[in-house]
C-alpha cells in the first residue's frame, strides 16, 4: 500500500490560490526607459494564442506545484508485514560430555540409553521451546569448547548437541572453564538477559579456573548460573557374587554446583531420572519465561523521486518555449 509520511503538506495545495485572492498584485513600471520599435510582434509572440496559451500556461504550473507539493509529503510503498522474534533471553546450555556421561542410569525403563543420550532428548525440547531467546551452546570435558554461538536459529543448536559424542572434549570435567567460557560469550549481551545451563554429573577434576572463583566473576558480570546435578542414587551392576547395588553419583560435587548457584542468582536441581530432568526444564521456563511476542516490520520504499522528477520535467518544458520566444522575435525582426 501507499502511504504519506507527512500527509500535513498538502495542507500547502491552496497556498498558490490564497496568494492570488489575497495579496495585491505587483505594482507595473510607469514610463519605459527604451523604446522597442517592434513592441507590437514581441507581445503578439509572448501571448501567442491569447488566452488558451495562458489557460495551458496556467494549469500546467499548478500540476508542477501538485507534484512538488506531492513530493514534499513524502510517498511511501509499503511493503508486506514481516515478523520478527522479539529478542529474549541469552541463554547459554553447558553440557557435560566427560567419560562419566556413558553411565546407563536416567533410563526409567532401565535401557541402554546413556546420560548423554537423555540430556540429548530433554535439552532438545527445551531448546525449541526457547522461542525468542538467543540459545547457544558449550559442551566440555578436559576442556571447554563453544559448538554453536548465541543464534535464534534454535534448531541449529539442537542439532548440535545431538551430533555430540563422549569424550569429544577429553574424560575428565572441566566446570570453572565451562563457566569462564560462557561468561566470555555473554557480557557482549544486555544485563538482565544473561543466563547459563550447566548439566553435569561429576566434580571439577581439569581445567585452569576454579569453579566457585568463576562463579563469582559469573556473578560480577551479570551471568544467572542454574546447575543441574545428574545421576540416579542407584544402579545395580553385575559382579562376582551375582548384582550388586552401587551409587553411580558418588562422584558429583553437590556442594560445588549449590555454591555457585547461590553465587550467581540461579538455582540447583539434582536430575535422577529422565522424567526429573523434564520437570527442572519445564521449572526453568517458568524461571527464565522466553518472550512469545513478535515485532511487526513493514518494508518501507520512498517514492517521492518520482513526483519530483516529473515536475522537474514539466518545468523544463514550461520554461523551454517562453526561452525561445526572444530568439524568434529578434528574428522576426531582423529586415
Amino acid at each position: 500500500m501507499i502511504s504519506l509520511a507527512w500527509p500535513w503538506l498538502l495542507l500547502a495545495l491552496p497556498l498558490p490560490w490564497l496568494v492570488w485572492r489575497f495579496l495585491p498584485p505587483a505594482p507595473s513600471g510607469s514610463g519605459q526607459a527604451l523604446r522597442v520599435p517592434f513592441y507590437a510582434t514581441l507581445s503578439s509572440l509572448a501571448t501567442g494564442g491569447g488566452g488558451a496559451r495562458r489557460r495551458w500556461s496556467l494549469a500546467w504550473a499548478l500540476l508542477v506545484w501538485l507534484l512538488l507539493v506531492l513530493a514534499a509529503a513524502r510517498p511511501q510503498w509499503l511493503g508486506e508485514a514481516v515478523e520478527l522474534p522479539q529478542t529474549g533471553r541469552d541463554l547459554m546450555l553447558a553440557v557435560d560430555i566427560s567419560g562419566s556421561m556413558a553411565i546407563p542410569d536416567l533410563d526409567p525403563q532401565g535401557g541402554q540409553a546413556t546420560r548423554l543420550d537423555v540430556v540429548k532428548l530433554t535439552g532438545s525440547r527445551f531448546i525449541e521451546r526457547r522461542e525468542g531467546d538467543r540459545v547457544g551452546l558449550i559442551l566440555f570435558g578436559s576442556r571447554a569448547y563453544l559448538q554453536t554461538p548465541l543464534t535464534f536459529d534454535r534448531k541449529t543448536v539442537a542439532t548440535m548437541l545431538h551430533e555430540a559424542e563422549i569424550g569429544l572434549a577429553g574424560k575428565e570435567t572441566a566446570i570453572g572453564d565451562a563457566i569462564g567460557l560462557a561468561i566470555k560469550r555473554l557480557r557482549k549481551v544486555p544485563e538482565g538477559k544473561r543466563v547459563l545451563v550447566l548439566l553435569t554429573d561429576g566434580a571439577n577434576t581439569a581445567g585452569e579456573v576454579d569453579p566457585r572463583q568463576a562463579a563469582k566473576l559469573a556473578a560480577a558480570a551479570g551471568v544467572r548460573i542454574y546447575t543441574i546435578g545428574i545421576g540416579a542414587d542407584q544402579l545395580m551392576v553385575p559382579s562376582v557374587f551375582g548384582m550388586r547395588r552401587v551409587n553411580p553419583a558418588a562422584d558429583l560435587d553437590e556442594g560445588t554446583l549449590k555454591a555457585i548457584a547461590k553465587e550467581t542468582g540461579g538455582a540447583y536441581f539434582r536430575a535422577r531420572d529422565l522424567q526429573g530432568l523434564e520437570e527442572i526444564y519445564s521449572r526453568l521456563d517458568a524461571l527464565e519465561p522466553s518472550i512469545q511476542d513478535t515485532r511487526v516490520f513493514r518494508p518501507v520504499t520512498d517514492l517521492y523521486l518520482w513526483p519530483l522528477g516529473l515536475a522537474l520535467l514539466l518545468s523544463v518544458g514550461l520554461a523551454a518555449p517562453r526561452l525561445a520566444w526572444p530568439r524568434l522575435v529578434l528574428r522576426s525582426a531582423t529586415p
